[in-house]
């Protein structure tokens, strides 16, 4: 049962890790909701099923990103004992912006499908636009959890957090880099996501201190 410190009011984590959880699990499933039944006539199921690439390929990568997200926020709060209201308010922008992502994910499907090479650079741009917020919503954590050591299990020093703050920057600079590229080549900017799908990916259970 969720206890409180009255000195500070500090709470256990398990609550907000539970509501974190079901947030992460309610976006990804709202991601499959784009995936339909597309119409056809008889005998052109097959053809109509492959038409449908793009989504199938928006669906998987920002499946793939927001599953990382996850393994990303399990390992931050696996070292977390404690949190109060303000470690909430940061804990919840972060939750805001991931639950953005299904919106430019469905831009990007329907822009790719249709081959418009316009709305391609549209949607390319924001949907890096809408990653580069979403590593921005990292910020806040490490650096509040490296001030407050009192919220964080002992076996982990400060260092730990401020070494993870290089993290969301690589995302922010990159995907800003990808945002401007991909205003003009699409194609280099969704290889740009892939890149740093790979490095979020690798880096989940965050960067080592020496």
């Amino acid at each position: 049962m969720t206890q409180l410190t009255p000195s500070r009011g500090l709470r256990k984590t398990e609550r907000t890790t539970l509501f974190s959880d079901g947030v992460f699990a309610i976006v990804i499933t709202i991601l499959v909701l784009e995936l339909r039944v597309p119409p056809h006539e008889a005998g052109q199921l097959l053809q109509a099923l492959l038409h449908q690439w793009a989504s199938l390929l928006g669906y998987v990568v920002s499946f793939i990103y927001i599953g990382i997200a996850w393994l990303n926020h399990e390992a931050v709060f696996a070292r977390v004992r404690y949190v109060d209201l303000r470690l909430q308010w940061i804990n919840l922008g972060i939750l805001l912006t991931t639950a953005l992502l299904p919106f430019p994910t469905g831009v990007l499907a329907e822009a790719l499908g249709e081959g418009n090479l316009a709305d391609q650079q549209v949607a390319v741009a924001l949907y890096a636009l809408t990653a580069c917020l979403m590593s921005a919503a990292w910020l806040p954590i490490f650096g509040y959890l490296r001030d407050h050591p009192e919220l964080v299990d002992e076996a982990t020093p400060p260092a730990y957090f401020h070494l993870q703050r290089m993290r969301p920057w690589t995302g922010i600079g990159l995907y800003l880099f990808g945002a401007v590229v991909g205003a003009f080549y699409p194609v280099i900017g969704l290889l740009l996501f892939m890149v740093m799908v790979l490095y979020h990916a690798c880096t989940s259970e965050g960067r080592q201190t020496a």
